[in-house]
């Protein structure tokens, strides 16, 4: 049964950083687009960012320039680097993988991240 296992989240202060991980095991790793959704109390889930099997990045408006999602085919991790946090940041971050070939689509348990000083 694949499992995704999110890591990293956390509070920190306005302006600062966090590092998200997501691992997979037992699954056939580079075939699979990843993304990063979150979502925050009263609100619906959005997608943050996004990769490609061969590395083709997507973000959000209100993320870019200050995310960075990276994946490791021979570690079988995805990341998300979040840098200049802001409070508006807060929410629950998932992780996602999906086959777009298949009906493959797994989910991970989801991490809080807290922005507050």
């Amino acid at each position: 049964q694949v499992q995704l296992v999110e890591s990293g989240g956390g509070l920190v202060q306005p302006g600062g950083s966090l590092k998200l991980s997501c691992a997979a095991a037992r699954i056939n790793f580079k075939v699979y687009h990843m993304y990063w959704y979150r979502q925050a109390p009263g609100n619906k889930r959005e997608l943050v960012a996004s990769i490609t099997p061969e590395e083709i990045t997507g973000y959000a408006d209100s993320v870019k320039g200050r995310f960075t999602i990276t994946r490791n085919n021979m570690q079988k991790t995805m990341s998300l680097q979040m840098n200049s946090l802001k409070p508006e940041d807060t929410a629950i971050y998932y992780c996602n993988f999906r086959w777009l070939e298949t009906p493959l689509d797994f989910w991970g348990q989801g991490t809080q991240v807290t922005i507050s000083s």
